[in-house]
Order: C-alpha cells, then structure tokens, then sequence
C-alpha cells in the first residue's frame, strides 16, 4: 500500500488544497492530510481547529485522513509509512521554493519522495493568505474555501 503526505499549514484550508488532495486520493492508496505545528508563527486558526475542518472538508474521500505534526515533515513521513510526500503548485512561482524544499527533503531522506501536482487553473490564485485578506476585509470567500470552513469563519471567527 502507497502512503502518501500531504503536507502544510492549511491555515485555512482552500479549495485549492481540496483539489491536489482528490488528485493524490486517486493516485495513492493512502493519503495523509498534515498540518504542521510551527511554535514560530501564530496561526489565523488554531491547528486543531484546522484539522477539524480538514476532516469535515473530506468525508467524501475514503481513503484520505487529517492529522497534525512537529518537527521535520520527512520524520512525521517516516513514522506513518509514507514513501511520497506530495506538494502542490499554483504558479511557475510556487516552483522555486517547492524544488528547494524537495531537494532539502531528498537530501535528508532519499528513501522520501516529492510529487508536484498542479491544482486546476480557476484556484491558481487562491491562497491561504489571499483567503485570510479577504475575509479579515469583509468580502465573501464562500467561492475560494469548503463550505465547512466558511461557516466555521463567519459562524465562530468573526466578530
């Protein structure tokens, strides 16, 4: 069985993630949605919150869980198993910093592999940080995230 990590911060999950997560889903037997735990950054939603929504957002994929992790991504891939860690792509942008990441990851586990999917052109621009712009100004993101984190932010976050 091909376990497959799918790593991030998802602060918050967007549509754009939903859809290179149904990508790794139909490529993977098994595939790990992980939010990072960063001590560093204080986070727009906290990480249990975030995988909570994650798991709302992705009851429809049998073969797709959440969970969150400290410390190097290769070592939390280690520790379930996993031979693939997958990476998304919106832009030529994204690319850079995604090869440097993957070529630290090789170097430190070579075992590890990086898979790049791209996500579909019409979530190209959609970023956690564009999301958290948006709605921190009023405007509506219901198009940009699943439906469950949309209500969790104008239902629980607002103000």
């Amino acid at each position: 069985m091909k376990t497959a990590i799918y790593p991030g911060s998802f602060d918050p999950v967007t549509k754009g993630h939903l859809d290179i997560l149904k990508a790794a889903s139909e490529i993977f037997d098994r595939v790990i949605i992980a939010v990072a735990k960063n001590p560093d950054k204080h986070g727009f939603l906290p990480v249990d919150v975030r995988v909570k929504l994650i798991k709302e957002s992705i009851k429809d994929m049998p073969n797709v869980e959440a969970d969150s992790f400290d410390g190097l991504t290769i070592n939390y891939a280690r520790q379930k198993g996993a031979s693939v860690l997958i990476r998304g792509l919106r832009a030529v942008s994204d690319f850079e910093y995604e090869m440097q990441l993957s070529q630290a990851n090789s170097s430190l586990a070579p075992e590890i592999k990086t898979v790049f999917l791209t996500t579909k052109p019409k979530y190209n621009f959609i970023s956690s940080s564009t999301i958290k712009e948006i709605f921190l100004n009023n405007g509506d993101i219901s198009k940009f995230v699943p439906e469950e984190v949309y209500r969790y932010l104008t239902n629980f976050y607002k103000k």
